[in-house]
């Protein structure tokens, strides 16, 4: 598949307008004979595709729900299992994973739009990166990131997540100049270099692409989480916005002002609570309709993330719209570690752990600005290898774990009835 990014990021709107358009109706014909989600929707809410003519009638679809790709999962696939490369899953809503699956011409269009990406970031093919997020476990970032890399010319070590010592070890030896990370890990990696002596300001590292984590305030300042990282270590920040279903992803250039749209890759709206599009200056919920998958694509999907965009042409150029921090996130949806996660994902595995009497989960902002989960939990064992086992389940199933902390059954019955309320916490 021929892609056209790098001119169309710095095109006229119209140039834009037109070719999404094209795109978009050879989608709505490709769906509406390949999958039996859109076939049945199309029909229940008496949709001819031959009359969607350009963006102008994006409107008329229906949109797309996380809870309908969750219920309907396989009526999205599109393509015979033979023609299936790849098995990728994401968190769902009803506490189960979603399966998303990638054909050969998908991997294709994974490795461009993350080349294309890490070109936004001023990356090229001299550049080295150091990938600290998983490759294996079902996990389309991690491989995303390494086939980007790869179609950029570059060179990726694929370190994983974690450990700081080995994280250090690997920048000595091999001198990366780029680190893919999550931003508050990026915290622990100066914290131990200052704790062991390393000299992580004359290191070799230029700039991050960060990723799962916002790290700027919604007038693009540095917040909290941001600052924690430039204030000691003076490299270009670089922040990411993706996900699973999108195939696609938003980064900032290096005047750091949004993430920029790739319009080849991907349609995205901005909606109010009624689905109707909003203005610049207004809140939406991010809604997108990526372009040129096969094996399983969406119209009109709902992320769930709440951000601003913006349309004026960029400094460096592009004219393309951009997309702000997310700055809410529909219906308790978390972002935890870079990995989107729902509260019934977590009771899910509570409740099928049998040495667990009763527990309660707590969400909060931390000192960096970043989602943080605990779980208090009462049990007979609280054994540092039972903590281990429950931290594993969570790993198993949702590639992070949460922080545990052992309390009494009367501590937690009191957390969860308080005296005044009516309703269980």
């Amino acid at each position: 598949m021929i892609f056209e990014a790098n001119n169309l990021q710095f095109s006229p709107n119209s140039t834009v307008f037109d070719f999404q358009s094209t795109k978009l109706k050879a989608l709505l014909k490709y769906v509406q004979q390949n999958s039996k989600y859109y076939q049945n929707s199309f029909q229940k809410n008496g949709i001819d595709v031959q009359k969607i003519k350009d963006l102008t009638d994006l409107t008329k679809l229906p949109v797309t729900t996380k809870e309908q790709v969750n219920l309907y999962n396989q009526d999205f696939i599109c393509v015979p299992k033979n023609k299936i490369r790849d098995y990728v899953t994401t968190s769902g809503t009803l506490g189960d994973p979603v399966t998303f699956i990638l054909t050969e011409n998908d991997l294709n269009r994974l490795a461009y739009y993350e080349a294309s990406s890490f070109k936004i970031a001023q990356g090229s093919s001299e550049d080295t990166y150091q990938l600290m997020t998983t490759i294996d476990k079902r996990f389309m970032a991690g491989l995303a990131y390494f086939l980007g890399a790869r179609e950029l010319g570059a060179g990726i070590i694929r370190v994983g997540g974690g450990i700081p010592e080995l994280q250090w070890d690997t920048i000595q030896r091999i001198e990366p100049t780029t680190l893919i990370a999550v931003p508050s890990f990026i915290v622990k990696l100066i914290e131990y270099a200052e704790k062991t002596g390393i000299k992580y300001k004359d290191s070799s590292i230029k700039r991050a692409i960060c990723i799962g984590e916002s790290i700027r305030n919604t007038d693009f300042s540095l917040n909290t989480l941001g600052k924690q990282i430039n204030t000691k270590w003076n490299i270009a920040l670089h922040s990411t916005y993706a996900s699973t279903e999108m195939s696609t992803t938003f980064t900032e250039c290096e005047m750091g002002k949004g993430g920029h749209h790739q319009p080849d890759l991907i349609i995205v709206e901005f909606l109010d609570e009624h689905n109707n599009p909003v203005n610049e200056n207004e809140i939406g919920e991010v809604t997108i309709t990526p372009l040129g998958i096969e094996g399983m694509p969406l119209i009109r999907f709902k992320t769930g993330d709440v951000c601003y965009h913006y349309k004026e042409t960029c400094s460096c150029g592009r004219t393309t719209l951009r997309v702000g921090p997310v700055i809410g996130r529909k219906k308790h949806m978390i972002k935890f570690k870079g990995t989107t996660l729902y509260p019934p994902a977590l009771y899910d595995i509570l409740n099928g752990i049998n040495k667990i009497n009763s527990y309660l989960i707590e969400v909060y902002t931390n000192s960096l600005g970043t989602d943080e989960i605990k779980v208090l939990l009462a049990s007979h064992n609280q054994s540092k290898e039972f903590e281990k086992e429950i931290k594993d389940h969570f790993r198993a199933k949702l590639r992070v774990a949460p922080q545990i902390q052992f309390e009494s059954q009367e501590v937690i019955q009191k957390m969860k009835f308080p005296e005044r309320s009516r309703k269980p916490i």
